[in-house]
């Protein structure tokens, strides 16, 4: 699976859980970029993109993403 894929995958999973698609994810985008991405609906987004890659990120990788490019980067070292 190629990086665009992934990032594709992503967004759905964003969007599920958003309700929105108001955005753009990109590497460097954060938290603070897309409307209604908060802790409560981070750790569901987390969720829903470990159920669409059938993947279970480790404690450490959730601590060091800090942007749409980290998490692209440990889904695909999952992979």
């Amino acid at each position: 699976m190629n990086r665009e894929e992934i990032l594709s995958k992503v967004t759905e999973a964003f969007v599920s859980v958003l309700e929105h698609s108001n955005f753009e994810l990109s590497d460097e985008t954060t938290a603070n970029d897309v409307d209604g991405w908060e802790s409560v609906t981070h750790m569901m987004i987390i969720s829903e993109v470990e159920k669409k890659f059938n993947i279970k990120f480790k404690l450490m990788d959730l601590m060091n993403m800090n942007n749409v490019g980290d998490l692209l980067k440990t889904i695909e070292s999952e992979l």
